[in-house]
């Protein structure tokens, strides 16, 4: 009997889990190990932000997942890899033996420094990490708390600290519902972008498309700078300017989850683990990863839909390491679609240099993402 053990419950090993449940092995014995029962689907976290929905209509139920496979699933995250005795330590304490692993933890990111003054006038920005995700509805509750409790009739200016996709969109849903939850509030938005263009790496029209969005949500761009600390009244970046801010959205800097740091895994400079084609992690037979936690070469771009589209292969090769089968080599698409919800029922779709925009895109995206969370979880019963 070999032992298959999944660290994490990213949308890769909900693919894994699926293959296993459609074709069972019943010389494989699977384990899951994550920090909850559920998992956030990241395509619609925007959704939830914006108010669109609840949180339990973006979440994947694992565990339900692993009782139709005939998985274990242990509530409690890794914190210890030993590569050489082939186990993994949990935050409970408790120590698994594996003969295959795989990896699926995402990310988290490196948050800024919090920089004291002189000013004693102003106190620092409120700070909202996008990352790790998994604790994200905790932040965000918070922050919410801290929204009911602001005087009427103020203004408050939110930043988010990143220029991508994950960025814009974040920053459009959130000032969408904390404009709804108090709207006797005056609520500024601006967007801080190391690129000198939105959403690098997309063609024009669909950076023309995400800039007209960000005009009409009342952001302001600031392009070509880097957020580089939090300093009291806003954020400071890397020419000495200070940008206004009362609440931080953060959703830059990703780095690998801190605990990988002291396991033998290969990292690059980020702290992400390497693989090669097959999704194998370099130099480490019968350990794989994938999602953002991988460093695949040449680098993908941070997108769930990478993970989406490793978890088939992954779920085969995993199966065939249990077999001392032959892996089979991952190739990544060429281009992937993005659609981008802008917080007010529509959506941006960009692929390459097609680009789009509307509210039909928004309910195109919405059937997308029920569907896939649909997928991986139970029947709803009547």
């Amino acid at each position: 009997m070999q032992q298959l053990l999944l660290i994490g419950a990213g949308h890769a090993h909900a693919f894994v889990l699926e293959a296993f449940a459609k074709r069972p092995d019943p010389n494989i014995a699977i384990t899951v190990v994550s920090d909850a029962p559920f998992a956030a689907y990241s395509g619609s976290v925007p959704a939830w932000l914006s108010g669109e929905c609840t949180l339990r209509e973006t979440q994947m139920d694992i565990d339900a997942l692993c009782q139709r496979v005939g998985a274990q699933f242990i509530a409690s995250p890794a914190v210890a890899l030993n590569t050489t005795k082939r186990q993994v330590t949990l935050a409970d304490g408790s120590v698994l033996p594996f003969d295959v692993a795989s990896l699926n933890v995402g990310s988290t990111l490196q948050l800024p420094q919090a920089l004291n003054t002189e000013n004693n006038n102003e106190a620092l920005p409120t700070l909202l990490a996008m990352r790790p995700l998994s604790s994200l509805h905790q932040r965000w509750q918070a922050l919410k708390e801290e929204v009911a409790k602001l005087p009427q009739g103020t203004q408050q200016n939110v930043v988010s600290v990143g220029g991508g996709a994950a960025g814009c969109e974040t920053l459009m849903s959130v000032l969408a519902q904390l404009r709804r939850q108090r709207p006797d509030i005056d609520w500024q938005g601006a967007l801080i972008s190391a690129s000198k263009t939105l959403l690098p790496g997309a063609g024009r029209l669909p950076r023309w498309l995400m800039a007209r969005a960000l005009r009409r949500t009342g952001i302001s761009v600031h392009a070509g700078v880097r957020g580089h600390a939090l300093v009291a009244g806003g954020v400071s970046n890397d020419v000495d300017e200070r940008i206004k801010a009362d609440i931080v959205l953060w959703a830059t800097g990703a780095v690998g989850q801190k605990w990988l740091k002291n396991t033998l895994l290969p990292l690059n400079e980020k702290g992400f683990i390497r693989v090669n084609v097959s999704l194998e992690v370099s130099g480490q037979s019968g350990i794989f990863a994938a999602g953002d936690c991988a460093a695949f070469t040449p680098p993908l771009p941070s997108a769930g839909v990478y993970a989406v589209r490793m978890g088939p292969l992954l779920a085969d090769n995993l199966r065939a390491a249990c077999h001392q089968k032959t892996l089979t080599p991952w190739q990544p698409p060429r281009r992937v679609l993005a659609l981008i919800g802008t917080g007010d029922g529509h959506a941006i779709a960009s692929r390459g240099a097609i680009g789009f925009a509307g509210k039909w895109v928004w309910l195109w995206k919405k059937r997308i993402d029920a569907r896939f969370i649909a997928r991986f979880n139970p029947p709803i019963k009547d």
